[in-house]
């Protein structure tokens, strides 16, 4: 949680006058005891009814000035709280953001959006209660225990010796409990995660007639969270009952002391009255502040899994967050520098991809997905990937861009290791279609954008074009100002996958990759989206992966993998004579 301080750093004043006000509102309901003893002694005992009318004023004012400090101190409270979470959620956005393919794979996506969601919830909430309260009820229970001191020292006593006992219950359950709501917020991670997967693949679970299961398991998952609720709710619905019998055994002792001590003539019925009183204060706190400690235990555990996503770093280094290192490299090799110069020089405007010697494997896999690949794509080639499912086509693209560090060996583009590159150099060189079709809510305008934020109307065009998109898009209410549902689903998965290949083309990449990008395309507008982007202008490399050799036949190189592993390279016609696997494929779709 302490890391976590830093975003209420713009809010100091707010967290200072928060509590200060709460304060300021005890001090005047610590006197609300003594002026009740008063009206019973000097009034009410003398009869005198413009005492307790003077009096019975004064509780008035001491109550509308107790409202206005509560209101002030809430609003500064509320207003760090807000302002913590949002700095917060701003600042784990970014930080995600940064994050590789790995730690992505890691985590998984239902787990972010709780993180990014439930969790800063309930750290807000444990910011404005602690803000409000944390303060305010201790200052109210040690207060009227020192009011009582002063009323009568014997009858006191017994606040001496309620107080400890009550700490130890509440700070005991908040022990048991604060591990307890750890795992109840594990539990409502996997229920987000399955109820995301229901929804997003409700096709494909109606398809297949598998409703039933799915809501046997989304019950059982949620069973399992309610019963975690339920025990750790149990344990804390403790803290109430327990603190009542304690508070008013208390109370219990305390009138029968007051009473005798009444009777012997050491203190007046008024002051036995503000005993009681500043007990029943204390039960109120103490109430308050067993809930308090509640909010309190959930919002440490949820802020205890948000620090956890911040502890994560990535587990790649960019040339500009590591410069000094590069320099240092630089100096070190300056008597080879002019020669390595030429010779890179010339490598680099042959070929624009290398790949050499490269395997890779994922973070917590025992085998390799890839192993020992090595080819060069020179520049204004068309390379085809072609295999079976699962056999690394597209881990082998995502090097490219380096989604993912190979385990061994080097990619290179343009002869330079793509480890030496800056994020935003490299990816600047790189269009990318992915596997699946990604679309964000907004206009078509908007979505290639996202490929070229100063795109002109011209350019997205011709990328519509290329991507063999114009048509529909034309044909559309407002054309490239027509509105796209989230996620595309008011689209075709023909047209998403257009206007995914328009998004990368517009551009301008010098390396085109189109991962599988076209399955859902057919034969005749699959063969002019080839021939567009053969046609198109300056020398870009394309990589198309495929499981159809009718997609990747002209390319000027066609990769085989198998088991991640390179059983065939060559051009169609020699693959066909010499590939034991790309002849399988071939003839299997003939």
């Amino acid at each position: 949680m302490k890391k976590l301080l830093i975003y209420l750093k713009d809010y100091k004043k707010e967290t200072v006058l928060a509590p200060l006000f709460k304060m300021l509102e005890a001090c005047f309901e610590l006197f609300v005891p003594l002026v009740m003893a008063a009206i019973i002694d000097n009034g009410i005992d003398n009869e005198d009814v413009s005492y307790v009318l003077k009096m019975g004023m004064v509780l008035v004012v001491l109550g509308i000035i107790g409202l206005v400090c509560s209101i002030t101190a809430q609003f500064f409270a509320a207003k760090a709280a807000v302002g913590f979470s949002t700095q917060l959620k701003h600042s784990l956005f970014k930080h995600i953001q940064s994050l590789s393919f790995t730690e992505m794979d890691t985590l998984g996506t239902s787990t972010m959006i709780t993180r990014m969601t439930s969790d800063v919830n309930q750290v807000q909430n444990g910011v404005n209660m602690v803000l409000r309260l944390f303060l305010r009820s201790p200052f109210i229970v040690f207060g009227a225990m020192i009011m009582a001191f002063t009323i009568d020292v014997k009858a006191a006593l017994i606040f001496v010796v309620t107080i400890p006992l009550l700490s130890i219950v509440v700070f005991g359950i908040m022990m048991i409990t604060m591990p307890l709501y750890k795992k109840v917020q594990a539990g409502l991670d996997k229920v987000l995660g399955k109820t995301r997967e229901n929804l997003t693949g409700v096709r494909v679970i109606r398809a297949f007639h598998k409703e039933e299961q799915e809501i046997e398991e989304f019950e059982e998952s949620n069973q399992t969270l309610t019963h975690m609720q339920l025990f750790v709710g149990k344990i804390s619905a403790l803290t109430n009952p327990v603190t009542f019998i304690i508070v008013n055994v208390a109370t219990i002792a305390l009138i029968y002391t007051g009473a005798v001590r009444v009777d012997n003539g050491f203190i007046t019925q008024g002051e036995v009255v503000a005993l009681v009183n500043y007990m029943s204060q204390i039960l109120v706190e103490l109430v308050k502040l067993a809930n308090l400690i509640i909010t309190i235990t959930k919002a440490l555990a949820c802020a205890n899994r948000i620090e956890s996503i911040f502890e994560m770093h990535s587990s790649m280094e960019w040339a500009e967050d590591n410069e000094s290192q590069v320099e240092c490299k630089k100096e070190t090799s300056e008597s080879n520098a002019v020669a390595n110069n030429d010779a890179e020089t010339q490598k680099g405007a042959e070929y624009a991809v290398e790949f050499d010697h490269v395997s890779l494997t994922y973070q917590g896999a025992g085998d390799e997905s890839l192993t020992d690949i090595d080819f060069r794509a020179k520049k204004g080639e068309t390379i085809g990937i072609i295999g079976g499912t699962g056999s690394g086509k597209s881990s082998l693209v995502h090097l490219i861009p380096r989604f993912y560090d190979a385990t061994k060996g080097c990619v290179r583009i343009d002869g330079k290791n793509v480890k030496e590159y800056g994020m935003e150099e490299l990816r600047e060189k790189i269009g990318m279609v992915m596997q699946k079709a990604v679309l964000f809510q907004g206009s078509i305008r908007d979505n290639l954008r996202w490929g070229n934020g100063d795109a002109t109307t011209e350019e997205m065009n011709r990328a519509l074009e290329i991507s063999q998109a114009k048509e529909f898009v034309e044909s559309k209410p407002g054309g490239l100002d027509a509105q796209i549902a989230q996620g595309g689903k008011n689209l075709s998965g023909g047209q998403r996958q257009r206007l995914t290949i328009a998004r990368a083309v517009v551009r301008q990449p010098e390396i085109l990759i189109l991962d599988d990008s076209a399955s859902a395309l057919d034969y005749a507008t699959d063969a002019k989206l080839r021939k567009a982007i053969r046609e198109m202008d300056g020398k870009t490399t394309v990589f198309i992966v495929s499981q159809r050799t009718s997609s990747i036949q002209h390319a000027d190189q066609i990769i085989v993998l198998e088991d991640g592993q390179v059983v065939g390279i060559g051009t169609h016609e020699s693959l066909l004579e010499s590939c034991e696997v790309y002849q399988e494929i071939h003839y299997s779709q003939a």
